[in-house]
């Protein structure tokens, strides 16, 4: 992860924060005291502890909090309350539940299904495996744990966020996939990319991997094999990262993402940070209607709810062609910012890490 340590300090998710609250109020529920802190395992391996802002128990319930420090990151959840409530279920598993400010998903497309809580795959994983690691070594295997997270505020939160118009309602989202919120959005995570590239030509390294995040870097190691440093997070600063690459000398760079972010910079968007860019609806149903969609099928995408919800409808409405064109605009695009001759691979990845889209093709 590209940082400079002096002006970049990455901070917590709303999901790891939720995962440690969560544990400090079972710990409290099962052994009936309070804990001043919980220690949790990131999805990318970290161990991290949390202070607990509350942490209180009655013989039936645990509950816990944990204030967010997002970092540098200019996030609307930064020093937000994150709580976890805890009580036991009939039934075994963990069972999730949204409490005040956690929104309520109420549209397709999405990573959670339409009447969940907005509480994202990965958080609810690391919930449901600390919770169940607990229950293991307690002797309480067997047993069913629900657990309530809420955010006081987070209805207010929202509305600075594009949760509405995505059809999550009444709060913010529980997110996250590795634990870490690295400010993709600030001027110093700008200049982090622009040394991650420069330090990559200097050591020699001039064929170069650029991807959105983490999770992007990882399905990417699966697909190409490069030096660490060839791999390049360049967050929402498409524009500015393949520019600067031209400039520093780089002869081939592959950009791997997934739609949401890559629809974005096709249609135009050098940025594509959600408070600078929209997703364009029309222009990915344009282009559905180039791959010979019927009429039906173009009226789905322009109301759809999610960039993702259009590769489901293109997939399942067989249009071969519509992901190789999305890369093709893309790609055309990208070289609006080279001033020389510089091989490009343009790769759209579903949620798997697969390639679905590729220019050339």
């Amino acid at each position: 992860m590209p940082k400079n340590p002096e002006t970049l300090r990455s901070g917590y998710t709303t999901g790891a924060c939720a995962t440690a609250a969560t544990k400090g109020a079972l710990l409290a529920l099962l052994h009936q005291r309070r804990f001043a802190t919980s220690r949790i395992r990131l999805p990318i391996g970290q161990s991290v502890t949390f202070e607990l802002h509350t942490c209180t128990y009655t013989p039936h319930e645990g509950c816990s909090s944990v204030i967010k420090d997002a970092g540098d990151d200019p996030d609307v959840t930064h020093r937000a309350e994150i709580c976890a409530r805890v009580t036991w279920e009939p039934e075994p598993g963990v069972h999730f539940a949204r409490g005040e400010g956690v929104g309520l998903v109420t549209k397709a497309g999405l990573p959670v299904p339409p009447g969940e809580p907005a509480i994202n795959p990965v958080p609810r994983q690391m919930m449901t495996e600390t919770v169940q690691a607990i229950l293991d070594r307690t002797g309480n295997a067997h047993r069913g744990v629900r657990v309530e997270i809420s955010v006081p505020q987070g209805e207010t939160m929202a509305q600075k966020t594009f949760n509405p118009r995505l059809g999550i309602v009444e709060g913010i989202s529980i997110l996250g996939t590795t634990g870490i919120v690295v400010p993709y959005s600030t001027a110093a995570w700008e200049a982090s990319v622009l040394q991650n590239i420069d330090v990559a030509v200097a050591q020699g390294c001039d064929v170069l991997v650029f991807v959105v995040g983490g999770r992007g870097e990882r399905f990417a190691r699966r697909l190409i094999t490069l030096p660490d440093i060839g791999y390049v997070q360049i967050g929402n600063f498409f524009g500015m990262a393949l520019k600067r690459a031209c400039q520093a000398g780089v002869v081939q760079i592959t950009l791997a993402g997934m739609i949401g972010k890559l629809a974005k910079f096709a249609a135009g968007n050098a940025s594509v940070h959600s408070k600078q860019s929209e997703q364009d609806f029309e222009f990915l149903a344009g282009l559905a209607g180039d791959a010979g969609a019927e009429e039906a099928v173009v009226q789905r995408i322009l109301t759809a709810n999610t960039a993702q919800e259009v590769t489901e409808i293109a997939l399942e409405a067989g249009l071969a062609s519509f992901h190789d064109d999305l890369c093709r605009q893309a790609h055309q695009f990208a070289h609006t910012f080279f001033d020389r001759e510089l091989a490009l691979d343009l790769w759209l990845l579903d949620q798997n890490g697969d390639i679905i889209g590729r220019c050339p093709s």
